[in-house]
């Protein structure tokens, strides 16, 4: 694939064609001066120089220019040639509508080397317009390209000094002139159709930070957004790089609502930063007091209140909120020694209370060994000898003190246990001497046998068999009574 040249490429190629021809000429006319006399020339005021035509053509050829290096067949020469002549003096002529034109002299070459530089001049004309014309077809070509070719070719197309059709010649310029205008038509479509794509491209970045800026409240991520606010800015920026620009009032528009947006969201954080900062200056001073009021009672050794004290500060300073990372940490180190303070000092108390507790549990355990050696006991003598060693014991027991509260229950019931044998035989020994309470069971046992007498006569006059079961039952149970107190 053959990438077609640009207007530039096909003017500086034209322009190097240009001076390659004229040195040839030149060359060729002093190489004849050297070999033959010389002769005096006749003014030709009405034609051009070779060197002079050259001269003048240049600037057309540099404006658009045929592909470089160009060449013809020779059926391509002589046809152009058909549409001109030279005369006797070297001055070339063209066909022009219904008559002719010079188009200049070429003096002291053949009339053939003459008719075919002109030709060739035409065929180079053409390759123009071939040239645009494929270049019509890139999808790269501008529409200021097209202008400005076209403006460059209507010039030299308008009274060419060339030789060849030029009816034909005109007529596929203004046939370019058509395509070209309707490639700028197709240009300005697509051009249209870009700018309305990055219009919407661009309102899509401002609408996300709009919505952005609308979303702000008391659970933003500020760090978060502000991250994403530039990501936006970013992406607005390539998007001014990379695409077709678009009309400055929409751009102006664009601009202003996503500035609006950022402006919202920065407002709101500094807002937002105001806010957190008073906020934690409470804070400190609420910890600060904490602190010291802390400090005061760090060296108690009332525990019990003292714990409950430090356990509202710690209460109030959850409540207190943030000071800041750093200056929350160092706080926290301040209050968490002074609390440390106390708690270890009670931690030391109660390691020591565990020590002397253990003691008196060690102690306790050999005096139950010395109880429980006491029982059982035999008789009432043996219980008063038990009951007066065990309240020996018992004295020096409340003597030594508080034991493990987790052993506690366990050595208090063994020496309970043991008064409770001691007991059991007393209570059995007073039974047996007590004389109210003989008087009691005589005076007992003669009203059950009453009860007894009254239930059988009830029981031998009553005919109806459900009553009668009762009373016999009734009569059994005071029966079992009576045998218990006998």
């Amino acid at each position: 694939m053959h990438t077609l040249p640009s207007c530039k490429e096909l003017a500086m190629a034209d322009e190097n064609v240009t001076k390659n021809e004229t040195t040839t000429e030149t060359t060729a006319q002093e190489t004849r001066e050297a070999t033959q006399a010389p002769k005096p020339a006749a003014p030709k005021p009405h034609a051009p120089s070779p060197a002079a035509f050259a001269k003048k053509a240049a600037p057309a050829a540099r404006r658009v220019a045929a592909p470089a290096a160009a060449t013809y067949t020779e059926t391509q020469v002589k046809q152009a040639e058909s549409f001109g002549h030279v005369d006797e003096n070297g001055t070339v002529f063209v066909k022009d509508g219904d008559g002719e034109r010079e188009v200049g002299q070429f003096p002291d070459v053949s009339k053939e080397e003459a008719l075919a530089l002109y030709a060739r001049r035409f065929l180079d004309l053409k390759a123009k317009l071939d040239a645009l014309a494929a270049r019509l077809k890139s999808s790269t070509i501008k529409s200021r390209e097209i202008d400005e070719t076209m403006k460059m070719l209507a010039e030299e197309t308008e009274s060419p000094a060339v030789v060849g059709d030029l009816a034909a010649l005109k007529a596929q310029y203004e046939e370019l002139k058509t395509k070209a205008e309707a490639k700028k038509a197709e240009l300005a479509e697509a051009r249209k159709a870009a700018v309305a794509a990055a219009v919407a491209g661009r309102t899509a970045i401002v609408e996300k930070a709009e919505a952005l800026a609308a979303g702000l409240g008391d659970n933003t991520n500020w760090r978060s957004t502000a991250d994403k606010f530039r990501t936006l800015f970013d992406e607005w920026q390539a998007h001014q790089r990379n695409n077709v620009r678009i009309d400055k009032k929409d751009a102006d528009e664009l601009w202003k609502r996503f500035s609006a947006a950022r402006t919202t969201f920065n407002q709101a954080r500094r807002k937002w930063a105001q806010a957190r900062d008073n906020e934690r200056n409470q804070a400190k001073a609420a910890k600060e007091a904490i602190i010291a009021e802390a400090n005061e009672i760090k060296n108690s050794t009332a525990w019990g209140e003292t714990s409950r004290q430090f356990n509202e500060l710690m209460d109030r300073w959850k409540k207190a909120g943030r000071a800041g990372r750093n200056e929350d940490d160092a706080l926290w180190a301040r209050f968490r020694e002074a609390a440390d303070t106390f708690f270890n000092a009670r931690q030391a108390d109660r390691e020591q209370i565990s020590a002397d507790e253990k003691e008196n549990l060690a102690k306790k355990e050999e005096l139950l060994k010395k109880a429980e050696a006491l029982v059982p006991v035999a008789d009432e003598k043996a219980a008063k000898q038990a009951r007066q060693a065990l309240a020996a014991i018992q004295d020096e027991w409340d003597q030594i003190g508080y034991v493990p509260r987790e052993d506690m229950r366990r050595i208090e019931g063994r020496l309970d246990e043991v008064d409770k044998q001691i007991k059991s035989v007393e209570e059995a020994a007073w039974k047996q001497s007590d004389p109210e309470a003989d008087a009691r069971k005589s005076s007992f046992e003669e009203q059950l046998n009453a009860q007894l007498a009254e239930l059988d006569a009830k029981i031998a006059a009553e005919t109806d068999p459900a009553k009668k079961a009762k009373l016999e039952a009734e009569k059994a149970t005071k029966e079992q009574w009576l045998n218990a107190v006998k």
